[in-house]
């Protein structure tokens, strides 16, 4: 099951007054159903995720979904997120996840199969137009290069502090557009990953073979 620490971690460690947090999200609430996981993006009603199920399923207690296989025709997986509130105020996302798949199986860059698969944490404006251009060019943030994960087979985990260097969509990061990140921030609407590689964050993967990438823990603190 996926399990979101904020609550507990927050009340532990400092009163939730002394940080001025927003009411608890669904970020900082367990996403319990599957159904929360939206892979896509959807635009329009359009699944940016061809070959992929609208949401992750659930199933003998544990959230997944199957990477496409063998071949970037049967499918490509690019995003996956969580409705969010404001993350004004939380630290670090944290992403624990497992890939399984038969031996020898590969994660692919769909558009660039010559690169390393990559994972990136990812949060997003409410608003977001996905033209990248003008104001747009900074609601999609992405986790710092060196702070991506990995995907190959075994169990991974990420962990990302809010106070990194995170990267806009259109290539301003964290230092150089300060307030720009602190609006995404505090309007954010989902926070996630996505699926890619280090020059095209969520421009989606396949599998070679048969392949399932299950997701354990996530949670904001």
């Amino acid at each position: 099951m996926i399990r979101a620490a904020i609550a507990t971690v927050l009340l532990a460690a400092v009163p939730l007054a002394a940080l001025s947090l927003p009411e608890p999200s669904a970020a900082r609430s367990a996403p319990e159903r599957a159904s929360e996981w939206q892979i896509g993006p959807i635009l329009r009603g359009r699944s940016y995720s061809p070959g992929m199920p609208r949401y992750a399923t659930d199933a003998n207690g544990e959230t997944f979904f199957d990477i496409p296989w063998p071949t970037p025709r049967e499918g490509h997986v690019h995003y996956v997120t969580v409705p969010t509130g404001s993350l004004t105020g939380a630290r670090r996302i944290v992403l624990r996840y497992r890939i399984e798949g038969e031996r020898g199986v590969r994660i692919v860059p769909e558009e660039s199969p010559q690169k390393k698969a990559t994972l990136s944490l990812y949060f997003q404006r409410g608003g977001d137009n996905w033209s990248a251009k003008g104001r747009y060019a900074t609601y999609r943030w992405y986790a710092p290069a060196a702070m991506m994960g990995p995907l190959t087979p075994g169990t991974h985990e990420v962990s990302v502090p809010l106070d990194a260097n995170w990267t806009a969509v259109q290539g301003a990061n964290r230092n150089s557009a300060p307030e720009a990140f602190a609006r995404a921030l505090e309007d954010a609407s989902r926070v996630g990953f996505v699926l890619g590689s280090s020059g095209g964050r969520g421009h989606g993967v396949f599998a070679t073979a048969p392949a399932r990438f299950t997701i354990l823990d996530f949670w904001v603190e």
